[in-house]
């Protein structure tokens, strides 16, 4: 649970850089991996949950390695049966730090946009 909410919380922070928002906007509340999280297996996608639903043709979710690369698989997609979840799929990734970036619209039309990082580790020598 604590993990949980520190996710959510990294998730909103990468939001404060962005200007203030009216409650009509879809906003994340949760993503995986997690926002500034360190994971030991590569993840098969990168996903956001929001708290309102997306409007599927005016979304953008995009991965890129420490070089600034775009590595993600670009099948970008809200969820067929999860109008609030926006996906996509990577392949497998070596060890390194990741920016996502993503840019949505609420099915009001209204924008918002944001990014985060994730780590994923170097597997343990023995």
């Amino acid at each position: 649970m604590r993990t949980l909410t520190v996710i959510i919380i990294l998730c909103c922070l990468s939001l404060l850089s962005q200007p203030q928002v009216a409650s009509t906007h879809a906003l994340p509340t949760r993503c995986e991996p997690g926002a500034g999280s360190a994971v030991k297996i590569p993840p098969p996608q990168v996903r956001i949950w929001f708290d309102d639903p997306l409007e599927p043709n005016s979304c953008t979710l995009r991965v890129h390695d420490g070089t600034g690369e775009w590595v993600d698989n670009k099948d970008c997609r809200v969820n067929a049966l999860n109008a609030k979840l926006l996906e996509v799929s990577l392949p497998f990734l070596p060890p390194g730090t990741y920016r996502v970036t993503w840019s949505v619209a609420s099915k009001d039309g209204h924008r918002t946009q944001g990014d985060y990082t994730f780590t994923i580790k170097s597997p343990d020598r023995k």
